[in-house]
């Protein structure tokens, strides 16, 4: 029996996307934190991507013949996979202890592709939610922008990103920004979108992707700059610029590294990022030093410079 569908849109960093979900399937239920990204399509624009979810898993083992397996890694959601194909990918999720599986067949650029899910899984939002974070994070990549696995504030109109190994205290610096630098807000705490705009500005976005934190704003504020953190027995903040600024950027975004295309394209970003914004390594105590010594650091010129 074929499945009804009913197809909704959102819009993250100025990119819309598609998904179709089963009838009885409602995205303010199973995946929450994309409400305040909900939007309409005119259809006019071109979507960053449309994917359709499917019900069950049993489908999703007809698409599995002809992938190879190319990585594998453990997230904050399970154990992944990413296998390639002719022009497409497979992915892989198993979320948690006792979890269904989760799949999605997708071509090689993101732009269209199915999600196989089990509605019956406690997990099955979270793992849905994953396929979409993937999903967008390949996407963008082809748009000047890119995902960066960082915690992310703005004040004064500005946006600092702070970005490190897990355990480096990223959350907790936001936190003590926000504790120590009046009026200061949140603007993700995981998964920022960075982009460059048509004017050249590098713009920082909010995401339905915020790890722990419920931390989910459609919001976008210029970039004042990037620190990569280091845990240290005292509050430093070393500047870099050129090459060591693009090399302080790349751990932490999102790609296919064995994708020729998708590489070069986020290289090419990051090497345009890393001209515009203020990018340096900040060596830190978990204190409000840290953070005069990362505000001074991250304001070294005024925006934007082109």
């Amino acid at each position: 029996m074929i499945e009804k569908k009913d197809t909704y849109f959102f819009r993250v960093a100025g990119f819309l996307f598609g998904i179709s979900l089963p009838g009885n399937i409602f995205p303010e239920r199973i995946l929450p934190s994309f409400t305040p990204f909900r939007t309409s399509w005119d259809g006019k624009e071109d979507p960053l991507f449309s994917l359709e979810v499917i019900s069950g898993m049993s489908a999703e083992e007809k698409c599995s013949d002809g992938f190879r397996v190319i990585e594998s890694m453990n997230n904050d959601m399970g154990h992944a996979t990413l296998s390639a194909g002719d022009d497409a990918y497979l992915i892989g999720l198993r979320p948690l202890s006792g979890s269904s599986s989760c799949r999605m067949v997708a071509d090689s650029r993101f732009r269209a592709g199915r999600i196989f899910v089990d509605w019956a899984d406690a997990n099955a939002g979270m793992a849905l939610s994953s396929m979409l974070r993937i999903a967008f994070s390949q996407a963008v990549l082809l748009r000047r922008a890119v995902a960066v696995h960082a915690s992310a504030v703005c004040c004064d109109g500005m946006a600092y990103l702070f970005t490190g190994k897990s355990g480096t205290g990223k959350s907790t610096h936001s936190q003590l920004w926000l504790g120590h630098v009046p009026g200061t807000h949140l603007l993700n705490d995981d998964n920022p979108v960075l982009k460059v705009g048509d004017d050249g500005v590098v713009m920082a976005y909010g995401s339905p992707w915020s790890g722990k934190t419920s931390c989910y704003r459609n919001e976008g504020y210029p970039v004042s700059g990037l620190a990569r953190l280091f845990q240290s027995h005292e509050n430093r903040f070393v500047p870099k610029t050129d090459v060591e600024a693009f090399a302080v950027l790349l751990p932490g975004c999102s790609v296919i590294r064995k994708d020729s295309l998708l590489y070069g394209c986020l290289c090419d970003t990051l090497a345009e990022m890393s001209s515009k914004i203020n990018v340096g390594i900040l060596e830190c105590r978990p204190d409000y030093g840290a953070v005069d010594a990362c505000r001074i650091g991250l304001k070294r010129h005024p925006w934007p410079v082109v």
